[in-house]
């Protein structure tokens, strides 16, 4: 390989920051020691040294007094400015979903998106410029260069987006700085990249934690079952941070000390109450939340210190570098569901159990959410809210129908604190699965207020359980994916639920054997206030690894009789697109082999719309029919399959015996010749 002249594509930059008069800032601001000690920390982490810092750093500021953290990589070779993946994006992970060291190390512009992922993941700012300049040396021995300059923010999941093409680094003069900003403030991402982004993101999460889950298996003893789980909702809390006002706890400020009441544990307990305060929760949850979060975060041998360390402090950092990039960078995903998934196993579940707790994959979630037709203006509850990955699906589609319906900012932003505070009902009664529902709430921003500690069959009586309490829940969507265990599978909870609504819709995920017999009791009491507009029989292994029962989709009209006339859509979903496996160590467990996201989309119509929007499924796949109301085991039904042979049937098995007949004539007569 040729020279590297990377001293001399420095010495150019730099010539060029001081003809601009670019004020660096870094070397006057305080500001410039948290950008210095999260890339220590990072590369300490990763094993890193100090030459695989950024070649320059620099903290600018505009007009309204923002800050940007520039971060510049170097590279004296021809063809070494970026390399993109097949999506166009900067190519730093493997399909392995674990850095890509050698384009992080080889190109420029790769390497700076990855220090600015750094400072997104262990700083407060969110919005980082990589920027990344190579070149050679002609024949002539004159510099040849290229430039390339990326945005790493919060809202682009800090994959990085080209701001545009660049000649020289007179954009970062002062007097061209702020023309540069509102430039980046423009950039945006199309709804499909946004898809494809969070579907990347959220593998790497799967791997993260799978990562963690082990780690701390393995080489953190003492923990009960229960305690993992609250050190991870522990932790994550007090990281979170409220701008102004709650700084984010940071891994220094755990000191691991023996004094009295300024233990490891005594400083994540005082973080976690000021976010709490802050966030205005009441009082009453607050305190369930700080009760139940102490019991393991003031123990004696946590807080233990070991080696000038205690094994909170050790946990807290596995914590916070394997998980925190993911909710900083505002991921409106059931976070915590994915974290249970994993953890499931510490908790000490028997299988019987187990099936009662698993949870529904995401993809499942919004299914129901949108088959139970949830809008900006929903009330929905859900009476086994487990991790609250079923109200995080229907708190993204409320929201998400806001801001495409509502052009007032103000009015918008009003909207979405009262779709957290008010459109939003959970119930779980587990313990430790309630902690992981809150902090789920809590990430997302907060739709937290009315996620209830309470048996929802015997304890629960439709009203708020804070704020509005002598109000009752206005609730007209409900979705569930109930206790299989439960009586009639679960459909206990549906008829409580329905039997507590005016109107709306619900969706339900449950054993099929609830619909062919073993709740049939429970469903001729639902069918006589409500209407049954769909079955959907869904992928048998659509918790592979988890559990592995039959389970239906039931979609529901509340409060209004079934007729035996009534149409109800049976739809045959066993192939939804996607294969699944359930191997370890895979990258990824789920993949898109079949047309899956328009076949879910189609999914939807046909409930709503019925047959006429028939596109990729068949009448062998979608019939309508009618059920007896007064049955209520015969809910599972599929198309009629017509097995009257036809002419046409007649002919083809008389031309296949004809065909097998002449060709057994001949291989005689060739062995005869023989």
């Amino acid at each position: 390989m040729a020279q590297s002249i990377e001293p001399n594509i420095a010495d150019l930059a730099n010539g060029w920051l001081k003809s601009y008069k670019v004020d660096y800032k870094l070397e006057q601001e305080s500001l410039n020691t948290e950008i210095d000690k999260a890339l220590s920390d990072y590369f300490t982490k990763n094993g890193g040294t100090g030459a695989n810092r950024p070649d320059a750093k620099l903290l600018l500021q505009n007009k309204k007094l923002e800050f940007y953290p520039m971060l510049i990589e170097y590279k004296g070779y021809k063809n070494k400015l970026v390399k993109l993946d097949s999506n166009g994006q900067v190519e730093n992970k493997t399909a392995k979903n674990e850095p890509h060291l050698k384009n992080i190390n080889s190109f420029a512009v790769n390497g700076a998106v990855h220090y600015a992922n750094a400072i997104l993941h262990h700083t407060s700012y969110t919005d980082i410029i990589a920027i990344g300049m190579t070149g050679y040396k002609d024949e002539s021995e004159k510099i040849q260069y290229e430039i390339g300059v990326y945005y790493v923010s919060k809202n682009n999941f800090g994959i990085g987006q080209k701001v545009g093409e660049f000649s020289d680094f007179s954009f970062l003069a002062p007097e061209n700085f702020d023309a540069f900003i509102e430039k980046v403030k423009t950039l945006s991402l199309s709804q499909e990249e946004i898809d494809k982004l969070k579907e990347q993101r959220e593998k790497e999460i799967d791997t993260s934690l799978v990562k963690l889950n082990n780690d701390i298996y393995q080489n953190e003893k003492g923990l009960g079952e229960n305690d993992r789980v609250y050190l991870v909702a522990a932790s994550i809390i007090a990281t979170l941070g409220i701008p102004g006002k709650v700084a984010p706890l940071e891994k220094s400020d755990l000191k691991s000390s023996i004094e009295e009441g300024n233990s490891d544990g005594d400083i994540l307990i005082r973080k976690i109450k000021a976010f709490l305060s802050e966030k205005k929760l009441p009082e009453e949850k607050k305190d369930l939340i700080i009760r139940t979060l102490q019991n393991t975060l003031l123990t004696e041998n946590i807080n233990k210190v070991d080696n000038g360390e205690s094994q909170l402090k050790r946990v807290f950092v596995k914590i916070i570098d394997d998980l925190g990039i993911y909710y900083k960078i505002g991921l409106t995903t059931d976070f915590t569901g994915k974290l249970f998934n994993e953890m499931y196993g510490w908790l000490g579940f028997t299988q019987d159990k187990l099936n009662d707790v698993v949870l529904t994959p995401s993809y499942v979630a919004t299914l129901l959410v949108k088959l139970a037709r949830v809008n900006k203006d929903s009330f929905v509850w859900d009476f086994a809210t487990g991790s609250a990955g079923l109200l995080v699906a229907a708190m993204n589609e409320m929201l998400s129908d806001a801001k495409n319906s509502i052009t007032s900012p103000d009015e918008l932003t009003q909207k979405e604190i009262k779709i957290k505070a008010e459109q939003l009902l959970g119930l779980e009664l587990l313990s430790s699965v309630y902690m992981l529902a809150i902090l789920n709430m809590i990430m997302m921003g907060d739709g937290s207020s009315n996620i209830l500690n309470k048996d929802s069959l015997s304890d629960f009586d439709g009203k708020y359980g804070f704020g509005k309490t002598d109000d009752n829940f206005p609730a007209d969507a409900f979705v569930l994916n109930p206790p299989y265990s439960a009586s009639g599978n679960g459909m206990n909870f549906v008829e409580k639920a329905l039997g507590m609504m005016n109107k709306g819709y619900a969706a339900i995920i449950i054993q099929n054997s609830a619909g062919s017999g073993k709740a049939k009791d429970y469903n001729k009491k639902i069918l006589e206030k409500h209407t049954l507009l769909a079955s959907i029989k869904m992928p048998i292994d659509i918790f592979i690894g988890k559990s592995s029962v039959q389970t239906n989709i039931y979609v529901f009209k509340v409060n209004e009789k079934h007729h035996k006339d009534e149409m109800v859509k049976f739809i045959d979903f066993s192939n939804d697109g996607y294969t699944r496996t359930n191997r370890k160590k895979a990258s990824n467990n789920l993949k898109d082999t079949n047309k899956a996201k328009e076949r879910y989309e189609e999914l939807v119509n046909l409930v709503r719309f019925g047959k006429s929007k028939l596109n990729i499924f068949t009448d062998k796949e979608y019939h309508e029919g009618t059920i007896d109301p007064k049955n209520g085991a015969d809910w599972n039904q599929t198309a009629l399959i017509d097995t009257k042979p036809t002419l046409q049937d007649f002919k083809k098995t008389v031309s296949d015996y004809l065909a097998w007949e002449v060709s057994n004539i001949l291989k005689q007569r060739g062995n005869e010749g023989k």
